[in-house]
């Protein structure tokens, strides 16, 4: 993929591989369709409801792009960085201090994505047991997201964990560090 396509930044490159770079791609226009799907069905929601005639399936389907929208947007933040975690004293540290703290950092939201794994799948197998009003769809439809955001998150922490292992972790620069001041 050229580099003039890629929504990764030139300071984040030697933390990610170019073969995820779709991926992420895919993942910010998923997270833009299901933000927007979201938006319109609230609106549509708010009109039906005024005039009388609401559409019952409607909050079925914004409850489902809002939760999607929230777990895919979770999994494009972790590849992006751009998610909050404990950054703030690991970048204000260099050297082993800082690539000892970076890593930590990234075990602990691996922690966390190999609980969303687990016990969203658990979730999301009891989920066939309930289903929902009016489609009568089983709330694993929902639930699927949940352990599918912990898979994306865990690959995404991996390669940053690997590449920042092999090519180290971007430093601040001083300009950076004097306007956070």
């Amino acid at each position: 993929m050229p580099t003039r396509h890629s929504l990764v930044l030139e300071e984040q490159r030697h933390l990610k591989w170019r073969a995820l770079d779709p991926l992420e791609q895919g993942l910010m226009v998923l997270c833009g369709i299901a933000i927007t799907s979201f938006s319109v069905l609230v609106v549509c929601d708010v009109v039906t409801r005024a005039i009388g005639h609401p559409w019952l399936w409607l909050q079925e389907a914004t409850m489902t792009f809002f939760i999607y929208g929230i777990f895919i947007g979770v999994a494009a933040a972790t590849r992006r960085n751009d998610h909050l975690y404990l950054a703030v004293l690991a970048e204000s540290l260099s050297g082993n201090k800082r690539l000892f703290f970076e890593i930590f950092n990234r075990l602990v939201v691996l922690g966390v994505a190999f609980c969303m794994i687990y016990f969203g799948y658990i979730n999301f197998l009891d989920g066939f047991k309930s289903l929902r009003m009016p489609s009568m769809t089983p709330l694993s439809s929902m639930y699927a997201a949940i352990p599918l955001c912990g898979i994306l998150i865990s690959l995404f922490t991996i390669e940053q964990i690997v590449n920042g292992w092999r090519w180290g972790f971007p430093d601040i620069d001083v300009d950076e560090k004097r306007m956070a001041l």
